[in-house]
């Protein structure tokens, strides 16, 4: 046999196997379409729009957890200008017990208690 023949030989072979590969190709596709494409791709646009759906539900949900987190970290601000309120009350009570202390320990008689004594007495118990 000659190179000619062999190389014949051996491209008939192979178309052959192209043939058969096409006829199971074929065959897959035909199952494939008659399995219900159509349904999955339907199914598949309704889930599409339940999700579209679900998401509109969250960003309004976001929207107004939003809303509610504004008031709070206003109050959080109200609370630390608190905090440094009652600190400058506390010292502010501090230097005035002092004061009488040593002014009582000298001798002297005491300044007569304000009514703003009793009430920087009471925010530096509640601290």
């Amino acid at each position: 046999m000659s190179f000619a023949t062999v190389a014949n030989l051996a491209t008939i072979i192979l178309c052959a196997a192209v043939l058969v590969q096409s006829v199971r190709m074929m065959r897959s596709l035909h199952a494939v379409r008659s399995s219900g494409i159509a349904e999955m791709v339907a199914a598949l646009d309704t889930a599409t729009g339940e999700a579209r759906a679900v998401l509109s539900e969250l960003k309004a949900a976001l929207g107004a957890c939003a809303d509610t987190t504004r008031p709070l970290v206003e109050s959080r601000a109200i609370a630390e200008e608190l905090a440094v309120m009652i600190g400058i009350a506390n010292a502010s009570a501090d230097r005035i017990s002092e004061v009488a202390n040593a002014a009582h320990r000298r001798g002297t008689p005491a300044p007569k208690r304000s009514a703003a004594a009793p009430a920087a007495r009471r925010v530096e118990d509640a601290a």
